[in-house]
């Protein structure tokens, strides 16, 4: 006589991990509220890395600066006070720079954003 016995092995651990793999690969749809998602953030990040690299290279020049003030570098005075002062004038027009763009970006994007955001708070209401 053949024993035959059933066996199920069951993991929901490895289930969850199978199943995250396989959303990579299906096809997705952007529903609405993903598409709003996304143009807000775009709003709330535009003009940051212009102005972040703007200020950063700055502050760079005036660490030069400041390297040749405390002698770090065999330098005269008034070339410390020169990279000092280009390195704040650099650095000045970062916040005005990412000002305009972002404001520039919510003009651009706002019309899009006032109609998705109506079109999902009809289909909620319905």
């Amino acid at each position: 006589m053949e024993n035959t016995t059933f066996s199920y092995n069951y993991s929901a651990a490895r289930n969850r991990e199978v199943e995250n793999i396989r959303k990579k690969y299906m096809p997705q749809e952007e529903s609405k509220l993903d598409i709003l998602k996304k143009l807000d953030s775009r709003v709330q990040c535009a003009g940051m890395i212009e102005s972040l690299s703007i200020g950063i290279i700055g502050a760079l020049v005036f660490g030069v600066g400041m390297c040749f003030f405390l002698d770090v570098f065999a330098g005269a005075a008034w070339l410390s006070a020169l990279f000092m002062i280009i390195g704040t004038l650099i650095m000045i027009p970062a916040y005005p720079i990412y000002r305009r763009i972002a404001l520039k970006t919510k003009a651009e994007l706002t019309p899009e954003i006032l109609r998705l955001s109506e079109e999902i708070m009809k289909s909620a209401n319905n």
